[in-house]
């Protein structure tokens, strides 16, 4: 048993993040470039319409502006493709959020694979992920990148650990594990078919769970001293805040270091994004 497992704290490190990026986007202004971020988001959809304006709250607090296309039923395809085009195309617009997901008369992979990864800040276009998956630059995910800068920021060495991601979506299983793979670590990714996997789960150094699943991973399917990561948020009924994936009371029992829910991940989600902002304006300046 861990007695005291380090907290890693998604809320002060998303500050430190943002305390820096102020300083990058004053540098910005005074040669010219106001950093820009334009988010593409469903009008009917609470959760995106939260998550789009906590964004524009801390873009516009270190000094990026924002803007937003709402899309509901009344607006067609073809103008979301071209709204899309005119961001591609508009130099003032540095960075772009296709916020998931949109309305169901909206093809979705259409829109985001017409989105030019010069701007996709999100890092989720096939482009994207296809210049991860080949080492290339370019904008990481933001929920796997903020991962990343956490697992820095507190000393957790990936190099040679045995890694496993719980979960495969495009947005945050898969990268994340190919993140983990250019760190070094030895990665298994799991998912619906996987067999025995709390047996699995005991053999590794460090767990990502992504899977949305309110509190499936528990304590007993954890390796003493294991690094958790839980990148879940889930509602259940009766309780005063959103879940992990991971039981976080039990796990906390067990592992050497974990992250909280709320105030882990997710605050990292939101520095990332502005980070890939900042840097594709900085970019314009090259």
């Amino acid at each position: 048993m861990v007695e005291t497992p380090v907290i890693l704290d998604g809320r002060a490190l998303a500050r430190e993040v943002r305390d820096g990026l102020k300083v990058r986007v004053d540098a910005l202004k005074a040669q010219g470039v106001n950093p820009r971020l334009e988010a593409v988001v469903a009008a009917q959809d609470p959760a995106s319409l939260a998550y789009v304006e906590m964004k524009k709250k801390w873009a516009g607090w270190v000094g990026i502006e924002s803007g937003t296309f709402m899309v509901d039923d009344s607006v067609s395809e073809s103008a979301v493709m071209e709204q899309v085009a005119k961001l591609n195309a508009d130099s003032a617009v540095h960075g772009v959020l296709i916020q998931h997901p949109l309305p169901g008369h909206i093809d979705e992979d259409r829109v985001l694979e017409s989105l030019g990864h010069a701007k996709d800040v999100d890092g989720i276009t096939s482009a994207s992920l296809g210049r991860l998956t080949a080492g290339l630059p370019g904008f990481r995910c933001a929920t796997p990148l903020g991962i990343t800068k956490l697992l820095d920021r507190y000393g957790v060495q990936c190099e040679g650990k045995s890694a496993l991601v719980i979960g495969r979506s495009n947005i945050l299983g898969k990268p994340m594990a190919l993140m983990l793979l250019e760190r070094n670590a030895t990665v298994t990714v799991a998912h619906s078919r996987t067999k025995d996997l709390p047996e699995l789960c005991r053999t590794m150094d460090i767990v990502v769970a992504a899977v949305g699943r309110a509190e499936m991973v528990k304590g007993d399917w954890l390796k003493p001293g294991a690094v958790v990561i839980d990148a879940g948020y889930n509602k259940v009924e009766g309780r005063a805040h959103d879940v992990g994936d991971c039981d976080y009371d039990s796990c906390s029992e067990v592992a050497s270091a974990i992250t909280p829910v709320p105030g882990g991940v997710g605050p990292m989600t939101v520095a990332s994004l502005l980070m890939n902002t900042v840097d594709a304006a900085e970019a314009t300046l090259v």
